[in-house]
């Protein structure tokens, strides 16, 4: 494994993924951290909660990566970038099904710019943001990197199949770029601190803080989204991985960037916990750690969903020496305390 005492630069830097990301870079990493993120659904408070845990303010420049322009400006002030995390991207499948164009034009768009400024300024080192949605319907489970991906089920997922194309197309071209896709398996959880999670500025569709925006009187009802299919308990089933060993993970696949072990400019890798979840099945978990009952309804498939994925692990175990480290539990009473914190319930950092 390798590092640089040089800046990375992290999009979408204010985001769920991304402010956990920055957190544990500073934490970790020798150099500077830089973000871009115009706060398409997040907001400049995730900086004041970085700053907080950390206690380090990090640099952001408010652009839409679409804006070719503004992207440049901002970069001509971070001359010192060795390496570039993206995640800055829309992700809600619902969404997506509703307004594709708005999916197409923006992550897409996004990532050609990203990775032309790259080419241009030479940064070589690029981790990319994907999702287990490129899997599709899959009947292989575990599902490993090799599997054959299926047809995508929405635009969000569709994003994430032509964008681990464009990456390695690109790596192709740039001479000296290593570049590593990271398919997520459903982060979820919060910081331990309790301070810092999931704070969407549209209404969330991932499970979790629907959940916990359930318990907490926010959401007035929880909706499960198909008891009919062919799982366990008929209910969708996936692959829980706190999102601070997500956070852990990309510092691993950044220093294997810059590292040499790398044998193919671009490289796939799964993040998940290699156990899958079913929605009831979570939704008592959540119960049984935080002793609320849950208002929740039964109620028909949402378009864009899949059965069931979860992960096999052997790649990320060889090749980053990662693996998650906390339990379903702990995503459940980590988010419960950042839920309540982000009402002033309680302030988990002075114990209260």
């Amino acid at each position: 494994m390798g590092r640089s005492d040089r800046s990375i630069l992290v999009t979408g830097g204010a985001g769920y993924i991304g402010s956990h990301t920055i957190i544990e870079l500073l934490a970790k990493w020798p150099g500077d951290v830089v973000s871009i993120d115009h706060f398409g659904n997040s907001t400049p408070a995730a900086f004041d909660r970085i700053e907080r845990i950390t206690g380090r303010k990090v640099r952001n420049h408010a652009v839409d990566l679409c804006d070719r322009t503004a992207l440049d400006r901002a970069m001509d002030k971070e001359p010192d970038i060795a390496g570039v995390i993206h995640f800055a991207a829309y992700k809600s499948v619902p969404e997506s099904v509703a307004d594709p164009h708005k999916y197409y034009h923006n992550n897409i768009e996004s990532l050609l710019n990203i990775l032309l400024v790259c080419q241009e300024r030479g940064i070589t080192n690029f981790i990319f943001s994907s999702s287990c949605s490129v899997y599709g319907n899959i009947s292989e489970m575990p599902v490993r990197e090799d599997s054959v991906l299926s047809v995508a089920e929405s635009p969000y997922a569709y994003t994430k199949q032509i964008g681990e194309r464009i990456v390695a197309d690109h790596v192709r071209v740039q001479a000296g770029m290593r570049a590593i896709s990271l398919r997520y398996f459903n982060p979820a959880g919060a910081h331990v601190s309790g301070l810092n999670g999931e704070d969407p500025t549209d209404p969330p569709s991932s499970l979790v803080p629907v959940i916990t925006r359930t318990a907490s009187g926010r959401l007035p009802v929880m909706h499960v989204h198909g008891t009919d299919y062919a799982t366990r308990d008929g209910s969708c089933i996936r692959d829980y991985v706190h999102v601070s060993d997500i956070a852990d993970a990309h510092i691993s696949a950044l220093e294997r960037t810059f590292g040499g072990e790398m044998t193919e400019p671009h490289e796939v890798i799964n993040l998940g916990t290699g156990n899958g979840v079913s929605v009831l099945e979570a939704i008592a978990a959540f119960e049984k750690v935080s002793g609320v009952s849950l208002n929740y309804q039964l109620g028909p498939r949402r378009a864009g969903d899949v059965e069931a994925v979860w992960s096999d692990t052997g790649r990320s175990n060889r090749l980053l020496g990662w693996e998650a480290r906390r339990d379903l539990d702990e995503v459940m009473r980590s988010a419960w305390a950042w839920e309540r914190h982000s009402l002033g319930l309680t302030d988990p950092a002075e114990g209260s």
